[in-house]
């Protein structure tokens, strides 16, 4: 058995998502609710690149830490609160998201 892994979703005609893949796409209960256009928004990052390492990180900080995580924010606890209370719901499934596979993508964070 191979372990799970990230699928990049595609709308290429004729693509299928694979059997058993859970999408973890920014719309679904998985998504990360931090996003590039903030980050690059707000200054916290100034290139691309940063901000997409910055906002898995964050995802990543929040979903450790909980509360005690700089990146908290109250809007999103509920979201968050979620996420730590299905993760057993990821196990040994791939998942799938829109991130490009050569980049930072908080479906790394939850497959870890």
């Amino acid at each position: 058995m191979t372990a799970p892994s990230r699928i990049q979703l595609r709308r290429t005609k004729g693509w299928r998502k694979p059997e058993g893949a859970i999408v973890v796409s920014r719309p679904s209960r998985w998504g990360n609710p931090f996003t590039v256009r903030g980050a690059l928004e707000s200054e916290f990052a100034h290139t691309t690149e940063q901000a997409r390492a910055l906002c898995v990180e964050a995802f990543a900080s929040v979903l450790r830490r909980d509360r005690w995580s700089p990146w908290w924010a109250e809007s999103a606890a509920g979201r968050f609160e979620w996420i730590n209370g299905h993760l057993d719901d990821l196990r040994g499934h791939d998942l799938a998201c829109w991130c490009p596979l050569d980049q930072p993508c908080h479906a790394d964070v939850l497959l870890e």
